[in-house]
């Protein structure tokens, strides 16, 4: 496997000419450019899975965000300043590095990518290669719309939203994770849908697997385990999953819950009025830890949150569960129904409905989980970074056909 790596402070061979040609064999060769946030399993499930595909990936990167996992909940204002200093820094070298690369059939930006599509764009048009940019989703309506953490008429929220509006305008192509996110760029910021494809996100076959055929079955135990893990984010939609446990209360369920987040006070106000004791609640585990609290649990929890964004939404939480083989209830929304439709192991409900969302763990304690297994084993091969690489590749070839002529050589 051929893989390149140009992260800045790595030494890198004697520049080339900005019009050298592409490789001449029949392998395309794609840079992944930018800051973009190698902790978020979107970017490195892409990338993986490019490679699986036979592609070459050549990563131009600053890794500015190493160590960062949620960065709305860093509030001093001192260090938002000493990273947009060293954020803005970095530029001159990325694009410097850029342009002593080796030929390539186009640029990739990752997400987070706003700026750095922007600034990407004018040496793309210099080396005559199509620009994709992976918005996967909206910085403004996080921040702005869903999270509510800045307000809409705020002059950042409009610089913001600003930003943005160029950003979407500046690639040749546009990735999201849903159909129904791609209709909301279009809408919302006078985007062609015609210029926006769906790549589903995927799961980590390496961090997320089924439990292995001599894991103790767990309907020989009780009490029934139901796990939800995340950020505590509003589109998760915490007060209901508190609900729902106190409607359980007394039926032998056990509530795992892992998280910390925007949604800790409340949650922990929710609970303490309710008076729950049928609830573990752990603040935080390695990423890595995550799929052996999967495993232990019988059933695992999507997102219940009645915003707009859990709507065009697939939480990667959703594709680690499939992949690891568990039971799974989550919102039925629009972009939900895209990946799923419900059957064994899988129950759909309607967002923010928490009596709704107790009756269908009743009702899933109650299924046979062996025909479970083999409902969720039909997804499972349609995550792998393998087969997100695969829809990518084809999607690429079909909007830039030079790509698909060249990959028949």
């Amino acid at each position: 496997m051929n893989v390149r790596n140009f992260d800045l402070g790595q030494t890198t061979n004697q520049p080339e000419s900005p019009r050298v040609a592409p490789p001449a064999t029949g392998r395309l060769r794609v840079v992944l450019w930018g800051t973009y946030d190698i902790g978020k399993p979107r970017n490195r499930i892409l990338i993986q899975g490019l490679r699986e595909n036979g592609v070459e990936v050549i990563e131009c990167h600053a890794p500015i965000w190493r160590g960062v996992e949620d960065k709305s909940q860093i509030r001093s204002r001192r260090w938002w300043l000493f990273q947009g200093l060293r954020w803005l820094a970095c530029y001159p070298r990325l694009l410097l590095r850029y342009l002593r690369l080796p030929g390539h059939d186009l640029v990739l930006v990752g997400y987070l990518g706003q700026l750095d599509v922007l600034l990407i764009r004018p040496l793309t048009w210099l080396r005559r290669v199509p620009l994709v940019w992976d918005t996967f989703l909206s910085l403004y309506d996080t921040l702005v719309d869903d999270r509510a953490l800045v307000r809409p008429h705020h002059p950042f929220a409009m610089l913001l939203y600003a930003c943005e509006w160029l950003a979407l305008r500046a690639p040749n192509l546009l990735l999201t994770d849903t159909s129904a996110h791609a209709w909301f760029f279009s809408t919302h910021f006078g985007v062609g849908r015609h210029r926006i494809e769906r790549v589903f996100v995927g799961a980590e076959p390496r961090a997320f697997y089924p439990p292995h055929p001599e894991y103790p079955h767990h309907r020989q135990r009780r009490p029934y385990r139901v796990l939800f893990y995340g950020q505590f984010i509003p589109l998760h939609g915490m007060e209901v999953i508190a609900e729902a446990a106190s409607l359980c209360e007394g039926q032998q369920i056990h509530w795992e819950v892992i998280g910390d987040g925007q949604e800790t006070a409340r949650f922990r106000s929710m609970l303490q009025a309710r008076a729950l004791t049928s609830m573990t609640w752990i603040p935080w585990v390695p990423y890595a830890d995550l799929i052996e609290h999967i495993h232990a649990a019988d059933l695992c929890l999507g997102i219940f949150g009645t915003s707009a964004k859990a709507s065009r939404v697939i939480p990667n939480k959703v594709f680690q569960i499939l992949a690891a083989g568990r039971a799974l209830i989550s919102a039925d929304t629009p972009a939900i129904r895209e990946l799923l439709t419900p059957g064994p192991g899988i129950a759909l409900v309607p967002p923010g409905d928490p009596k709704a969302l107790a009756e269908a763990i009743s009702d899933m304690r109650r299924r046979n989980p062996e025909a479970a297994q083999t409902h969720l084993a039909t997804y499972r091969e349609r995550i792998t970074p393998a087969a997100i690489g695969r829809d990518l590749v084809h999607v690429l070839k079909c909007r830039f056909p030079r790509l698909h002529r060249r990959a028949r050589q």
